[in-house]
């Protein structure tokens, strides 16, 4: 075991998701080591593309142009997956996790989409079209988690990307603020022109209260997929079960206070307190316990479906 890697990982995540370094910790070793890695590479590919170090923004911008940096993440991505050495620790430790668990090149590929359609600079002009995004940012981290746990079953891997699903649309709509003034909306242009406005107001503290009904209409959209992910849990072994129940209630709890705050929501970023997770970890281990017992329905066919890899 390399525990540089590890400690570079485990940093990683601290300082780049609290709530999620949070629940990690309820997995067994060997899987809260993978997952961690698996983290690290997410993390660092977005802080690529974004030129931020942790999710913060560096002082120092970087030379290369978005594309040549999207490039370079695809082609170490591939050695990463050829077996060959890695100097950058967080291919090192993506390497570590492909190795171990046998992860399909389609889905890491998939995830760097994400990245590439903000380099793009996507429109999103449906809420669908948004979900897409979703997608590949989220819902394939879910699909990766979901594997390094050992699921393989395409019904269950449903479940996990639609955790993925509703955790960014829980992130958009905290963010639709912090974002806009980076230049990103991700917002659906439909839902825009139904409260009267363009991509450009977003970022007007006049505007407010139209974003407070555009970041609610986002969390309720969220609701479906965070059942249909509950439903998943049941076939998790037990401490990963508990670990994404965490998760699970950590995520939906901001996506609740981002609505419950209204209009005020961007005044200060949204997030849960230590004795709020502690909460959440409790009732986390009774949804995975109770999970043991359910009969889910099936998943509900309304429910946006992810591409299979052919």
């Amino acid at each position: 075991m390399n525990d540089a890697l590890m400690s570079h990982a485990t940093e990683t995540i601290t300082v780049g998701s609290k709530s999620f370094a949070t629940a990690s910790k309820l997995f067994d070793p060997a899987t809260r080591r993978s997952a961690l890695m698996l983290y690290a590479w997410c993390r660092y590919c977005d802080d690529v593309i974004d030129e931020q170090e942790l999710g913060f923004r560096t002082e120092v911008p970087q030379q290369e142009s978005a594309l040549a940096r999207l490039e370079m993440l695809r082609v170490e991505t591939q050695r990463a997956f050829d077996g060959e050495a890695m100097s950058e620790p967080a291919f090192a430790a993506f390497q570590e996790v492909v190795t171990r668990h046998g992860m399909p090149a389609h889905l890491a590929f998939a995830h760097l989409e994400g990245f590439a359609m903000d380099v793009r600079e996507t429109h999103y002009q449906t809420f669908d079209d948004t979900l897409r995004y979703c997608y590949h940012v989220a819902g394939v981290v879910g699909l990766m988690m979901a594997w390094i746990m050992g699921v393989r079953d395409e019904a269950v891997l449903d479940r996990a990307c639609d955790l993925g699903l509703a955790f960014q649309l829980t992130n958009i709509a905290r963010d639709i603020v912090e974002d806009a003034e980076n230049g990103r909306c991700y917002l659906p242009a439909q839902w825009l022109a139904e409260e009267g406005m363009t991509a450009r107001e977003i970022a007007d503290p006049a505007k407010r209260q139209h974003i407070a009904r555009l970041a609610r209409r986002l969390v309720m959209a969220a609701e479906p997929y965070y059942a249909s992910a509950k439903a998943g849990l049941r076939r998790l072994p037990l401490r990963s079960a508990w670990a994404i129940a965490a998760a699970h209630g950590v995520y939906r709890q901001i996506g609740i206070k981002v609505m419950a705050a209204g209009a005020a929501a961007w005044e200060q970023r949204q997030g849960t307190s230590k004795p709020e997770k502690l909460g959440l970890l409790a009732k986390g281990a009774g949804m995975a316990l109770t999970s043991r017992l359910s009969r889910p329905a099936p998943r509900p066919a309304h429910l946006w479906q992810r591409p299979h890899a052919r």
